[in-house]
């Protein structure tokens, strides 16, 4: 179905790579008025761990728009490290980049989601925060995951007497610029993300868009509090 988001305001975080942008450009095919956020590369460039700077960007879209219908926080960096060397500082700068980037957006945009009346938010958890894959390095990255996870049903629950939703995805690997480099990297990885899997292939950003879009259409108005994996199987045994 065509125009699934016809007449919605999106703002999708991250939007100039990886998931975000496949989300960004499949919610324009839907006809909804996307604005992209990311560092660079998008109609806004933003810090989105810089609440100044956050609360500036978003009182600029109330003003133009109004009101936001759907937003899709998929920005997020982590740094990937065994805990023997993984520094506090890196610990910090990941969990900022999974949560805070989730918080400070969410805030800023709270009152242009209420003022929807249906309003849908999109986070990313991961396969990661339900299981450890064997060789990966990801301790940092499952804190911060699991927290969007924990954070999400709490939004889900203060704004459903404002009409807004409030949902979580949680892939398991998307072939991505940034992915791909970890593919490169360790030529053994591949092998032991299809060992996990069910389905024997690697995820693309457009298996993403393709549940996001359903999260953000009226056609999820019953769904909030809720987590979807989309990981090829990997988490189901």
């Amino acid at each position: 179905m065509a125009e699934r988001l016809a007449g919605k305001v999106a703002v999708v975080t991250g939007a100039a790579n990886g998931i975000g942008a496949g989300v960004a450009a499949a919610f324009a095919d839907q006809g909804a008025t996307v604005i992209g956020v990311d560092q660079a590369g998008c109609d806004h460039a933003c810090d989105l761990t810089d609440e100044a700077a956050v609360t500036a960007l978003f009182g600029c879209i109330g003003e133009t728009h109004g009101r936001i219908d759907i937003l899709v926080n998929a920005a997020a960096y982590a740094v990937f490290a065994w805990i023997e060397e993984l520094s506090y500082q890196d610990w910090k700068r990941t969990l900022a980049c999974e949560l805070d980037i989730v918080f400070l957006p969410t805030r800023a945009a709270w009152p242009l989601l209420k003022a929807s009346g249906r309003a849908s938010v999109i986070n990313f958890a991961s396969a990661n925060a339900y299981h450890a894959l064997p060789g990966s390095a990801a301790l940092a990255h499952c804190a911060g995951k699991g927290g969007v996870l924990a954070m999400t049903r709490q939004l889900a629950m203060e704004g459903a007497p404002h009409g807004v939703r409030a949902n979580t995805i949680s892939p398991g690997f998307i072939r991505t610029a940034a992915t791909d480099r970890h593919l490169a990297a360790d030529p053994a990885l591949k092998a032991q993300i299809l060992a996990k899997n069910m389905l024997p292939m690697l995820g693309e950003p457009q298996d993403i868009a393709f549940a996001a879009i359903w999260l953000g259409s009226d056609e999820a108005r019953y769904v909030t509090g809720a987590d979807f994996s989309i990981d090829g199987g990997a988490t189901a045994w």
